[in-house]
Order: structure tokens, then sequence, then C-alpha cells
């Protein structure tokens, strides 16, 4: 038998940050992970914005979220000897004297005004069609999450910390104060699954609905923009000529298999955004986590407290992951409380 302190089920955004919290901890574990490559972290466009640019407010904690990951995210760069974090302007494009308006406003609010700047943005891009001009959000970038996951993954399994295998819930045994998988014994296992809750039978009955997203990646060597653009959608420069273009919001679909309807939908709103040619030269599709209430899912099992769930974080992965895996780690290490707008124990109704 091996004894670890804990096994986590999935590597993630919310998998890594969890694992960063045991590594600074001195805590011992094992993580399993099926990494098929179309999981919503990897297919993500990586991008780090403190601001929601359909009503110019701000998301749920963001300046702690933020205050937080940045460091988290170069330290990880620093550690795993790679370059995946990019500073990138974000500018929104504005459909009409309205918006405009309505980001001045914005941008007089507590809290908003760190993130935007009160100036309109004239840049001119021969390409993007933008007649009201833009406002520039503060504070942005672009994290290469597959690339840190894939060098996270490397780092782990020259530490035989990393089993590429799926995880079989029915082969989970309880005990009192542990829980056992195979030769394993651990004193807790953290789920952070992604939409994978969805045939996990401890937490799937919890309200996490999912939606399907979808980008293009395409290569338009006339474009020459060096900040992200965001209209309806985001175009986000990744280098080389290539941007990423996206995303989709599908709530009725599951699967991760690109289709025809959501590349036609990007390729007709990106002709209407930008005047010059380009050629897709990839389209990836992955199933967000998301929540009705949109607030993640953190917590223990209140029938089997060694089971815990690292869960939920939609479409901000980037900066809610070491917020969250902090969080839900001095819970469990340090009997914290969680905040109640997290805890999954906000619906009591699911585990009867």
């Amino acid at each position: 038998m091996k004894e670890v302190d804990y096994i986590i089920v999935g590597l993630g955004l919310a998998g890594m940050a969890f694992c960063e919290q045991l590594e600074s901890n001195n805590k011992s574990y094992v993580v399993f992970d099926y990494n098929d490559g179309d999981t919503a972290s990897r297919v993500a466009g990586g991008l780090y914005n403190p601001v929601i640019l359909k009503r110019y407010t701000l998301p749920w904690m963001a300046k702690e979220q933020l205050d937080l990951a940045i460091p988290y995210f170069k330290n990880l760069e620093d550690k795993l000897g790679v370059k995946a974090v990019y500073n990138l302007p974000v500018l929104k494009v504005f459909s009409s004297i309205e918006d405009q308006n309505n980001w001045f406003e914005a941008s007089d609010k507590t809290g908003v005004s760190r993130f935007v700047n009160s100036d309109l943005h004239r840049k001119e891009y021969d390409n993007i069609n933008a007649p009201f001009h833009y406002g520039e959000v503060k504070e942005t970038g672009r994290i290469d999450i597959a690339l840190l996951l894939n060098k996270y993954c490397d780092y782990l399994q020259k530490r035989g910390k990393y089993i590429n295998k799926r995880f079989l819930h029915n082969a989970l045994i309880l005990n009192d104060n542990s829980i056992q998988y195979n030769d394993i014994v651990a004193k807790r296992i953290v789920f952070a699954e992604g939409f994978g809750i969805k045939e996990n039978p401890f937490f799937r009955a919890l309200p996490l609905v999912g939606n399907k997203g979808e980008y293009i990646t395409i290569k338009a060597p006339k474009l020459k923009i060096n900040a992200a653009i965001k209209s309806s959608f985001f175009i986000i420069p990744l280098g080389d000529d290539l941007y990423k273009v996206g995303a989709t919001f599908n709530w009725k679909d599951k699967d991760t298999v690109p289709s025809k309807e959501a590349r036609e939908e990007l390729i007709q709103k990106l002709k209407k955004l930008i005047s010059c040619e380009f050629q897709i030269v990839e389209h990836e599709a992955g199933v967000r986590p998301t929540t009705g209430d949109r607030r993640p899912l953190l917590g223990v099992h209140p029938k089997s407290p060694q089971l815990a769930l690292l869960n939920g974080l939609g479409t901000r992965g980037i900066m809610m992951s070491p917020f969250l895996a902090k969080m839900l780690y001095e819970h469990l290490e340090e009997e914290k409380p969680l905040m109640s707008e997290v805890d999954i124990n906000r619906f009591p109704q699911k585990f009867n």
C-alpha cells in the first residue's frame, strides 16, 4: 500500500492549483488524470480579464482573485522553466455612442476604475471595423494554459505523482477517516474533474450544468494586432500571425466534438469585424464547468467528509483557480469556513 495525504482527480486549472497548495505545505499526493486534450482548461483562450465586458462590472471577488493569480502563474513559470504569461491589452470595440457612455460611467465606479482606462482608445487597426473606437481594460494578459498543464504533467510524472488513467469512482473505498483506491490510501480525495462531475456518484446531483464552448484558430498575416480585441467575441493574438477566435456558448450540447454550426457562427462574426483574409488552422471544443448561480462549487461531502470538491470555475478559471484552491485547502487543513457563496452546502437537498 502507498499512503499519501491526498488523491486529486483531474488536472485542469483547478487541480493544478490545488497541487500547488499541497506542495507549498509539504503534503503528499497523487493525481489521477486522463488527458485526452479536450478539457475546458486546455481549450480555453487563456485570457485573464478582470471586467465583465457585457455590463462593465467586476466579477465576484475579482480584485482578490487577480492579486493572487498573477504571482501564482509567474511562480509556475519559474518553477517549470517556461514562458507562459504574457501581458496583453484588451480592447473592447464600442458598438455605439451609448456603449461609449456606459463605459465612461463605469470608469468612475469604485473598484471598476482600477481596471478600465477612462480615455477613449483611438488606436487604428487597418483591418478592424471599429467606428466608435475602443475602451482599454487594464491589468490583462494571456496565459498559455496548455503549455503549463503539459509541463506540469511532466513535472509530476518525474516525481511519481501523476497517473494517466481514468478514475473509477465505484472502486473507491470509504473508511472512517480515510479512503482507499486500488493500492493507495489517502486521508482525503479532492475531485477537480470539471464537467466530469456528471460521472461522479458522490457529487453529480449538484447543479453544474456546463456549456460547450468552441474556438477557431486562424492565420491572418495582414491583421497585425497587438491586443486582444473584444466585440461579441474575442480575437486573441498568439504570435506568428495566429489568432484564437471565440468562443461560442452552447447550453444544449455536452460533447467536445467541434461543430459545423459553431464554426460558421464564428466565421460570420469574424467577417463582420475584420476586413482581411484569414485561414482556419484549428477548431476546438470543450465543456465549461458552469453553475446556474455562476458561483463555484467547493466543500466536503456532508455525509463523507473525506470527499472534497473543487469545481464550477466556469469561464474564469485562470483568475479563480489559485484563490479557490487556497480557500479549500485552508478549509480542509485549518478548518477555516468557506464563503457561503461557494460552499456546496448551499444545496443541502442535493445530498438527501
